[in-house]
C-alpha cells in the first residue's frame, strides 16, 4: 500500500518577514519596488526570500492606484475632495487612478474580510490608498495580500499599529480648539459641542474643544449623538433646544453635521449668527449654507496629493 507523503507548507510572506526579522509591511514594499525601504533592509529580505525559494513578485512603480472608499457614502464631500487631489497626482506621473469602494465589520476577522475581485488578481495595481472609515483587519489583510498601501490615520477606528504603516493625519484637535477660541473671543460662553465621539475624529476634535473651554474657566457642553451626518446635526441641536439649556453657539463635528444644526435652528424660528453662532469642520459646505458657515479648513486636496505620492513611493 502506497504511503502518503505529506507535502511541505507553502512558504508564505510572513516566513518570509520572520526569517529576515522585519515587518510584513516592510516585506510588501520590498515586493512593490518602494523607494522607501533602505537597502540594508532590502538586502535582509531578499535574502530571506531566496533562502526560502519565495517569489518576491515586484510590481516596480505603480501604474494603476487604487484609490478605496471604505464605509462611507460615496458622495461624502471630505473624500471626494480628497480623490480629486489624489487623481491630480496620478495623472501628473502618468499613473492610473481606480476608484474602488468597500464595506466591512472593523470586528471581522481580516480573514473573512473579502477584497473588491481586481484587487486578487495580479495585474497593473501597484499600491492602494485607503480613504473612509478603516480599521485594523484591513489593513492586516492587505499586508498579508502583499499590497502597498497609505491609508488616513485621521479616519482609522479602535486600536491600530500606526507606527507600522505609511499614513497620513492632519491635526483635528488643534483645529478644534482654534475655532473653539474664535467663538470665545466673540464672547460666547455656552458653547456646545456636538458629535459622534464614537468615531474617532469627532473625539479628537471634542478633546480640542474641551482644551480651549477648560483654558478659559469654561465648562465644556456636549452633545454627543450616535450618528453622522446632517441627522447627526439636526437631532442633536432639536434636543439642546428642547431642553432649555443656554446656549449661544455650537461647534459642530464636521460641515455635514453643521447643516443639520442650521436646519434645525431656522426651524425653532431663530436666526444664525444673532442668536446662535455656528462653527464646523472639514471646509466642505461652508460656501453653501446660509449665511455662509464659519468652518475649520482642512486641505483635502493636499491631503488627496500627499497620500498619492507616499502610495506612489
Amino acid at each position: 500500500m502506497a504511503k502518503k507523503t505529506k507535502r511541505p507548507a507553502k512558504t508564505r510572506i510572513e516566513d518570509v518577514a520572520n526569517a529576515a526579522g522585519v515587518s510584513l509591511a516592510t516585506v510588501s514594499r520590498v515586493t512593490t519596488g518602494s523607494d522607501r525601504v533602505s537597502s540594508e533592509l532590502r538586502a535582509r529580505v531578499l535574502k530571506a526570500a531566496s533562502e526560502l525559494n519565495f517569489e518576491l513578485n515586484g510590481k516596480g512603480k505603480a501604474k494603476i492606484v487604487a484609490f478605496i472608499l471604505a464605509n462611507r457614502d460615496v458622495f461624502n464631500p471630505f473624500h471626494a475632495a480628497v480623490l480629486v487631489g489624489a487623481e491630480a497626482y496620478c495623472a501628473s506621473r502618468d499613473c492610473g487612478l481606480l476608484f474602488l469602494s468597500m464595506h466591512y465589520g472593523n470586528n471581522v476577522p481580516w480573514q473573512n474580510l473579502h477584497l473588491p475581485a481586481i484587487l486578487e488578481r495580479s495585474g497593473p495595481i501597484g499600491a492602494a490608498i485607503l480613504a473612509g472609515k478603516n480599521s485594523q483587519n484591513l489593513l492586516d489583510l492587505l499586508t498579508h495580500k502583499g499590497i502597498s498601501f497609505v491609508v488616513l490615520g485621521n479616519n482609522v477606528v479602535g486600536d491600530w499599529r500606526q507606527s507600522e504603516y505609511s499614513a497620513l493625519n492632519f491635526d483635528d484637535i488643534e483645529g478644534a480648539y482654534d475655532v473653539t477660541r474664535y467663538l470665545q473671543s466673540l464672547g460666547h460662553r455656552y458653547i456646545w459641542y456636538v458629535g459622534n465621539c464614537q468615531m474617532p475624529w469627532f473625539e479628537r476634535r471634542y478633546e480640542g474643544y474641551c482644551r480651549a473651554m477648560r483654558e478659559a474657566g469654561l465648562p465644556p457642553l456636549l452633545h454627543d449623538f450616535e450618528s453622522e451626518g446632517e441627522d447627526l446635526g439636526y437631532l442633536a441641536t432639536k434636543s439642546i433646544l428642547k431642553s432649555g439649556a443656554s446656549v449661544t453657539a455650537i461647534c459642530a463635528g464636521d460641515d455635514m453635521a453643521a447643516r443639520g444644526v442650521y436646519k434645525a435652528i431656522h426651524e425653532a424660528g431663530l436666526n444664525i449668527p444673532r442668536n446662535i453662532s455656528v462653527v464646523g469642520f472639514n471646509d466642505t459646505e461652508a460656501a453653501l449654507l446660509n449665511p455662509p458657515l464659519t468652518s475649520v479648513r482642512v486641505f483635502t486636496e493636499q491631503i488627496g496629493r500627499g497620500m498619492a505620492a507616499l502610495a506612489f513611493e
